[in-house]
């Protein structure tokens, strides 16, 4: 810290973490388990994490996960929104991330075409 302006982009960068770890606003697991990445779902989790710096979403918290059971259908991606159903993509390709951010997380739309599962929230 060599200044008050470094000692404030600190603060507002720790904020902007601890929000997300708070859970507030939008969620995207990918599934990563070996049947995953075989299937491309590290190209896919860069596809997510671009295309949400692009938009500058911080208010989207990006997870992965182990595999789910469902290894015909992977890439496999989940978008939970608040108060709203999870929904679960299969065979998600780079390629189709931005259209889940951009129907999807942004305006609440789910890409119907690419839907394997609902489920409802509590």
């Amino acid at each position: 810290m060599k200044s008050l302006a470094d000692l404030q982009a600190l603060r507002e960068k720790l904020k902007a973490d601890i929000k997300l770890r708070r859970n507030e606003g939008t969620i995207v697991i990918v599934g990563m388990g070996t049947c995953g990445i075989a299937a491309g779902a590290r190209e896919v989790m860069s596809a997510v994490l671009d295309e949400l710096a692009v938009r500058k979403l911080v208010d989207v918290q990006v997870r992965q996960t182990g595999c789910i059971g469902m290894c015909e259908k992977e890439v496999l991606v989940d978008v939970i929104r608040p108060n709203e159903p999870r929904i679960t993509y299969g065979k998600v390709k780079p390629e189709d991330v931005k259209k889940i951010i951009a129907d999807h997380v942004v305006n609440g739309r789910i890409v119907e075409e690419l839907v394997v599962g609902k489920i409802e929230q509590n």
